[in-house]
């Protein structure tokens, strides 16, 4: 058997840690202040001890954390406390005091007295006398220090779900002031996707208001911000980026004391995407990342891609939305013989010999794109003929003469029609 004993330095990450020992092994508890496991079965999956212990101790988002190791739970654990008060470790079990025993702590007067101050000592008594005046447990805890009695603890689960609460240093008297607490809250999250083999999809922030009335007005009890990804992802980075930019925007109704972050949808982690290229595997920020940062930063309502509608005419085929739902960003693409950019409104342009005009005469280049539609609205239907022409001081331009009703079997009255500018391109 194969023990390591951790002691984290921040309190508030006693339960993320717990997360992280569970990605080596799934026998892992919490024993007194420190976490046990045990990790025999899982140093030859990892390439060996220093490997696993590379991954656990040093490869970690969380903070630094002293760590000792024995050959039982006890042992792992009262190495750990020596450690702590800076005594070295004797090389044989026996040599180990008593007071690193936590089964022995409200015995020491008592055995001190009869000259029983470390393990050896203590397991050199009689067993039927020690049983008798300290109770069965000194005795268990003993043998199970020497490897003699197994190690039964309850061992820590991971929870469904994401939620954790934390209290703030200081009032929060701006949104922004959260951030801080916010990333270790994040880190957290972090160590929870990856131990679940999950990716967020979104998330909310919970702040705990200190007052309950403001200048005579009633106050809730919390306010809460949802972020959403486009993607699911355990990337830290792209998370606080995220979650800065929509507490930029925020505001607090009154100070906050306690900051609450919890994940409400999450799915199957299946790991980034690489290609075998090395132009595939570019390095910096993906584009669906910068779409959601820039969204949050701006709102959704001023970073807008176009979409296409099922309808012949330009105007109502092409169509704005924010780039940062799923649904814009999967959209159909229209036909590449439409322009990329419309003009609001089309305009009317000259027309001289029969020719349209607009900076000169216009020379048209395709045959004509016939459109016929929007007979089942009220009004006249749209009868367009559409054509890609040249300008010799605007370039390409998209622009249709437009046939009524009464002239839409008649093609020779070329007089008669009236031409438009609708778009351009680039």
């Amino acid at each position: 058997m194969d023990w390591i004993a951790l002691s984290p330095s921040l309190a508030d990450e006693r339960q993320a840690w717990g997360w992280r020992a569970l990605q080596v092994t799934p026998r892992v508890a919490w024993v007194d202040e420190a976490l046990l496991l045990e990790v025999s079965a899982s140093e030859r999956l990892f390439g060996g001890r220093q490997a696993l212990l590379r991954f656990l101790v040093e490869e970690t988002p969380l903070s630094k954390v002293s760590w000792a190791r024995g050959r039982t739970a006890l042992v792992a654990l009262a190495s750990l406390r020596l450690q702590a008060r800076g005594i070295e470790r004797p090389k044989n079990v026996d040599g180990l005091p008593l007071d690193v025993l936590t089964a022995a702590t409200e015995h020491l007067p008592t055995l001190e007295r009869i000259g029983c101050r470390t393990w050896g000592d203590l397991r050199s008594l009689p067993r039927g006398g020690l049983a008798r005046r300290f109770g069965s447990a000194l005795l268990d805890a003993l043998d199970a220090g020497y490897a003699e009695r197994p190690e039964r603890y309850a061992w820590i689960t991971l929870p469904e779900s994401f939620d954790m609460n934390l209290e703030l240093v200081s009032l929060a008297t701006t949104a922004p002031e959260l951030m801080w607490s916010a990333q270790r809250l994040l880190t957290q999250l972090q160590v929870w996707l990856q131990a679940r083999h999950r990716g967020v999809l979104a998330l909310e922030l919970e702040w705990t208001l200190d007052l309950r009335r403001l200048n005579g007005k009633r106050l809730p009890s919390h306010e809460r911000l949802p972020v959403r990804t486009a993607e699911p992802t355990q990337d830290i980075t792209h998370l606080r980026r995220l979650v800065n930019e929509h507490l930029g925007r925020a505001q607090l109704a009154a100070p906050a004391n306690h900051l609450r972050l919890r994940s409400l949808e999450t799915q199957p982690w299946h790991g980034d995407s690489r290609g075998f290229l090395p132009e595939d595997n570019r390095q910096g920020e993906k584009l669906h990342q910068f779409i959601e940062r820039l969204s949050a930063r701006l709102g959704p309502q001023n970073v807008v891609v176009p979409m296409a509608h099922a309808d012949w005419r330009p105007e109502r085929m092409q169509q704005w939305a924010p780039a940062r739902d799923s649904e814009a960003q999967t959209a159909t693409q229209a036909d590449a013989l439409y322009p990329p950019w419309l003009l609001p409104q089309p305009l009317a342009l000259e027309v001289r010999n029969d020719k349209p005009h607009f900076g000169g005469p216009l020379e048209r280049l395709t045959r004509l794109y016939r459109v016929e539609t929007g007979w089942w609205e009220n009004g006249e239907p749209a009868l367009r003929d559409y054509f890609v022409a040249r300008s010799q001081e605007a370039g390409l331009l998209w622009i249709y003469r437009e046939r009524p009703v009464s002239l839409a079997a008649d093609l020779e009255h070329t007089q008669k029609f009236r031409w438009f500018l609708q778009g351009l391109y680039a």
